[in-house]
């Protein structure tokens, strides 16, 4: 099955036929020029013989060279003769050849290292880059494009994640295990105590500016027959012992309070993963907050405030993802250009890529060549073909006259000196 080729542009396609013409007049005005002078100088001697010879020996070469050139495309004044109209008859031919010769020729590992390195990808980019307004450029787009990415994604599709896939893993995974290394690797690291110390402070500062809301629940707690002077001699007292409760502990890193707080942590962190009656309070515990619709939804609005933050501020041209993007960029770019290692290791990066490629898909690539020309209508082929590369053929009509005429003088000249 045959499928038409598609049109090129219609203004390159009247340039191209426009010029094909002229050198196709060209070429015929001489083949006609030296037919003219052949007859005009026949049966002459000197140098009008030499004349005849010339001219009838660019008859020759333009007629023999026209033949050779429209044989490619067409069967010459349509007589079919053999070995003619070659494009239409052997495109398939053709298409394997190209195919074949591509493969060798441009697709070769060596090849295609050698071109990555001598085109110096990484510092070319790194100066595209540096320019401001390419930069910028590429900000845009991709904050473009990552705004109307998080719009596409609905609702329903990250219930649908959490939901189908996120889920059931969790339940298949064992939590309590997990749970006590990762427990046991933080205070292995001491990485508890930094929380410990911005909890205790933080509560430290809330107590001490907030001394009406922590009597106020002391009192709710107060018995009724209490006396009010009593409640508040008493909420007052605790308020100040737990103050300084909170900053004894706070200042103190040996307190009795750390201590007993980094053995609770190191006896959980053991049980969850050696006790099964822990373990199994574990999973019970996993398995109700997976049951939680409230999961779900809390799962989405999460995604829903992350995207409308990120969203505002990609779609604000002086917001902040912008503006760290661009920097992160133009930093980016400078080191492109200045650091020849960063250059060799991403050169030798995209000429592992491209060598991938060609290994694995370069018999697909160079088949489309064979099998988009298979597809090819002959003579709509041969025409397209000749619209491009007939003016230059042309020139082999010519050159063929020229030539012919040449050699006919100085063969007539030969038989003269014989």
């Amino acid at each position: 099955m045959t499928a038409p080729l598609i049109a090129g542009d219609p203004a390159a396609d009247a340039a191209r036929r426009a010029g094909l013409r002229r050198m196709r007049t060209v070429a015929t005005g001489l083949l006609v020029l030296a037919a003219v002078v052949y007859v005009l100088t026949r049966d002459q001697d000197g140098f009008l013989g030499f004349v005849n010879a010339g001219a009838e020996a660019s008859m020759v070469g333009a007629i023999a060279d026209w033949f050779a050139v429209t044989a490619l495309f067409r069967h010459p004044l349509g007589l079919p003769v053999p070995h003619t109209a070659l494009i239409p008859r052997k495109k398939d031919e053709l298409g394997r050849g190209l195919e074949e010769f591509v493969a060798e020729n441009f697709l070769q590992e060596a090849i295609v290292r050698e071109r990555i390195g001598d085109a110096r990808v990484s510092l070319r980019l790194g100066e595209w880059l540096s320019e401001p307004a390419n930069a910028q450029r590429v900000v845009d787009e991709v904050a473009e494009v990552a705004a109307i990415a998080l719009s596409k994604v609905r609702d329903e599709h990250v219930e649908s994640l959490v939901r189908d896939a996120l889920v059931p893993r969790f339940r298949d995974e064992l939590i309590a295990p997990l749970l006590g290394g990762l427990l046991a690797e933080a205070l292995a690291d001491d990485l508890h105590h930094g929380l410990v110390d911005l909890a205790l402070e933080e509560l430290h500062g809330w107590l001490v500016e907030n001394p009406e809301k922590v009597a106020e629940v002391l009192e709710e707690r107060a018995p009724w027959w209490a006396p009010p002077r009593l409640n508040e001699a008493v909420t007052s007292r605790i308020h100040l012992e737990l103050v300084r409760w909170v900053a004894d502990i706070r200042n103190d890193p040996r307190h009795r309070a750390r201590l007993a707080l980094d053995s609770v942590l190191r006896q959980l962190a053991d049980d969850l993963q050696t006790d099964p009656d822990t373990q199994a309070r574990a999973e019970a515990l996993k398995e109700r907050v997976l049951d939680n619709p409230a999961v779900i939804r809390s799962s989405i609005s999460l995604w829903n405030a992350l995207r409308r933050a990120l969203t505002s501020s990609l779609e604000d041209p002086s917001g902040a993802v912008r503006a760290r993007m661009l920097t992160e960029l133009s930093l980016f770019a400078d080191r492109l250009r200045s650091d020849v290692a960063l250059q060799t290791r991403l050169d030798g990066l995209a000429a592992d890529a491209a060598v991938f490629v060609v290994d694995r898909y370069g018999t697909e690539v160079t088949a489309v060549i064979t099998h988009t020309i298979e597809r090819w209508d002959g003579r709509e082929a041969a025409r397209r073909i000749e619209l491009h590369v007939g003016r230059d053929l042309q020139f082999i009509r010519i050159n063929g006259t020229v030539v012919g005429g040449l050699v006919g003088v100085l063969i007539h000249g030969v038989s003269l000196l014989l």
